[in-house]
């Protein structure tokens, strides 16, 4: 029995890069002697196991055979006597195909050095397109390294266009869509992930949504780069440069989806995009089964980041009604994450990366001085609920007419 660790730890140890993963692979053991050995067994798939002592997973070197559609649908054979180069051969990239026995000597049966020296991202097999999951995975791992400099070998994309259109994507379940897009919205160039499912045509499969705005025209004057999806890519590498948070990074990417349905008669005005976008933002969550606290956020940038744009210019109701809409009387820090979606969607355009944003501090005040905004009269007074309500508006609203008179933008 032989222990090797392998994959992603294997990877970023021989690029100097940061990693958190850990995987093991075990060749020549049995799940009896696993067991024997005290690790414990999890899931029904494949033999894999846990080590009490670290929480790590340990599973048993394998080989698989297509048998159905989507990432699901493999066989699974695990048998002390599969190699280490048969496990190895059927993972997705060469630079994840790499092992390292317990010297910490290199095994590198497919050539994952060589292709990390020369910076690409090249599939280790033909199997490759067996499983529909690696089309977002080589995206993901653009996202990753493209800062690096790393591409992705040609015969790759060939291979994951080959995937798009077979209608494998079809077959993958949301929550692993979902997982891998999450993942690389968290990378350094979240805007790769979507410009490389969109060269090998997966963007159109799984979020249509997204593939519908490029191509869509803006106003010039607004919008020098013109097309709706170029600003969806800067606005997302803008994203990067004010956040680490994904949900932040989501909104941003979504904020425009009504965009991408205005009517052609009205092009390039998009007037009422925001409203459009809403119902396309739910839907789209609903597909992915996004979490909540992600939804929330776009859905408020997607109805909300023009009224942003044009705070200073509002009407006192109409901020009232803005920092009720994004939940930030209820939370600042829906304000902050809000704020940063807006940041990144007003420098998400070609000679305006550098530019200030006064709305953002100028939200900050309002906010500050609606929340001293006191009601302790009225409940003294044992007024009536309905009505502290409608005076609290009345007073929060007066406040910031107050603060018109007297605000300077910095």
């Amino acid at each position: 029995m032989k222990i090797y660790r392998v994959g992603g730890a294997v990877r970023d140890k021989l690029l100097n890069y940061p990693s958190d993963e850990n995987d093991w692979v075990v060749v020549g053991a049995t799940p009896e002697k696993m067991v024997k050995l005290g690790y414990v067994p999890v899931g029904s798939d494949f033999p894999v196991f846990i080590k009490p002592d670290s929480g790590e997973e340990y599973a048993l070197a394998r080989t698989e055979r297509k048998s159905g559609h989507g990432y699901q649908g493999f066989t699974f054979h695990a048998d002390k006597e599969v190699s280490l180069e048969q496990d190895l051969v059927r993972r997705d990239l060469t630079i994840n195909a790499m092992a390292e026995d317990a010297d910490g000597s290199l095994i590198d049966p497919y050539g994952g050095q060589r292709d990390l020296s020369s910076k690409l991202l090249r599939h280790v097999s033909d199997a490759f397109t067996e499983d529909p999951l690696r089309v977002l995975r080589v995206a993901r791992f653009a996202a990753r390294y493209h800062h690096l400099g790393f591409s992705i070998a040609p015969e790759t994309i060939d291979l994951m266009s080959s995937i798009s259109a077979s209608g494998e994507l079809d077959y993958l379940v949301a929550e692993r869509v979902w997982k891998e897009t999450e993942r690389a919205l968290g990378e350094q160039s979240p805007d790769i992930y979507i410009q490389t499912l969109r060269q090998c045509g997966a963007l159109e499969a799984l979020f249509p949504e997204v593939e519908r705005l490029f191509g869509v025209p803006q106003r010039a004057d607004f919008h020098p780069e013109i097309d709706t999806g170029i600003h969806t890519l800067m606005a997302l590498q803008q994203s990067v440069r004010t956040s680490g948070n994904s949900a932040v990074r989501f909104a941003v990417l979504v904020h425009d989806l009504g965009k991408g349905i205005t009517p052609d008669n009205i092009l390039p005005s998009h007037s009422g995009h925001e409203a459009r976008g809403v119902a396309l933002v739910e839907s789209l969550c609903d597909r992915l089964k996004v979490p909540n606290h992600f939804r929330q956020l776009a859905l408020a940038v997607t109805e909300y980041h023009l009224m942003c744009h044009k705070a200073l210019q509002l009407e006192s109701e109409l901020i009232v009604k803005l920092l009720k809409g994004i939940g930030a009387l209820k939370s600042s820090e829906k304000l902050e994450d809000f704020i940063l979606c807006c940041e990144a969607d007003a420098r998400g355009r070609t000679g305006f990366e550098e530019r200030d944003y006064p709305s953002a501090d100028y939200l900050r005040t309002a906010l500050t001085k609606i929340m001293q905004v006191s009601i302790a009269d009225l409940v003294k007074a044992n007024t009536d609920g309905a009505e502290i309500g409608r005076q609290l508006t009345l007073r929060r609203i007066a406040c910031i007419t107050e603060l018109k008179q007297t605000y300077r933008a910095s």
